[in-house]
């Protein structure tokens, strides 16, 4: 006999998505057991007995757990396939890694820096889970300068559309040539927040850089190139 799973968690073990995304799968109807489409949560599997399908084709658990790091640059869309056929992330790593993963979370299209990328699901659901409050850290170049009453603002937290967003913290490190640079640390991971923040306090970003998820930090890691975490950082986000 084998393992009894959840169906969002045999999802999220296949790689094909994280246990959220694979709850939304199921809810619309996308996902099948032995020809069987199922829309309710809570559903169990067994691991090697019965047969799940996606968007008709079917999925198997990842024996092989991959966690990886990419120093991501500017020009990619952080998604698996893009439907205007832009570049992709996953463009960065498939020849090397024939396991199927996936982002954990994003970086928006201008934005460069650190993405982790892994077929672990429930990895995913604690590094991105706005419960666990992972602090994320950026450099951000913008244009002109800052003022101090801005630079607060973003230290206690500014509106965004519906929402105010969590304190954040925020350090200048050098103003020259017309580019302020500043560094902003946030636990949240809105899309496009960091430069909405900024455009929040009459600021315009024209680099965004993030530089580390936590303790865990891109370091000299090239732009478009990869490497596996090592195991202290997996167990330290997985915590």
């Amino acid at each position: 006999m084998g393992e009894i799973v959840r169906l969002q968690k045999y999802i999220a073990m296949s790689g094909a998505a994280s246990r959220r995304a694979a709850e939304e799968m199921i809810k619309d109807g996308r996902v099948k057991i032995n020809a069987e489409t199922v829309r309710e949560m809570g559903i169990k599997v067994e691991i090697g007995a019965d047969k799940v399908y996606l968007d008709g084709k079917e999925i198997k658990p990842e024996l092989k757990k991959y966690y990886i790091m990419l120093n991501k640059p500017a020009g990619f869309v952080t998604t698996v396939n893009d439907q205007f056929d832009r570049p992709t992330v996953m463009d960065l790593v498939e020849k090397e890694i024939k396991a199927r993963v996936f982002p954990v979370g994003r970086l928006d299209y201008d934005t460069e820096g650190l993405l982790l990328l892994t077929n672990d699901g429930d990895f995913t659901y604690k590094v991105t889970h706005p419960k666990f409050h992972m602090n994320k850290t950026y450099i951000a170049d913008i244009r002109g300068g800052i003022t101090i009453k801005g630079l607060n603002a973003l230290r206690r937290g500014v509106v965004i559309e519906d929402y105010k967003t969590s304190p954040a913290e925020v350090e200048m490190l050098s103003c020259e040539k017309g580019i302020t640079t500043i560094k902003i640390t946030i636990h949240e991971g809105k899309n496009r927040q960091v430069r909405k923040m900024f455009e929040a306090v009459g600021c315009k970003v024209s680099r965004l850089k993030r530089i580390s998820i936590g303790n865990v930090e891109l370091g000299n890691l090239p732009q478009g190139r990869w490497r596996y975490l090592t195991s202290h950082e997996i167990n330290y986000l997985s915590k």
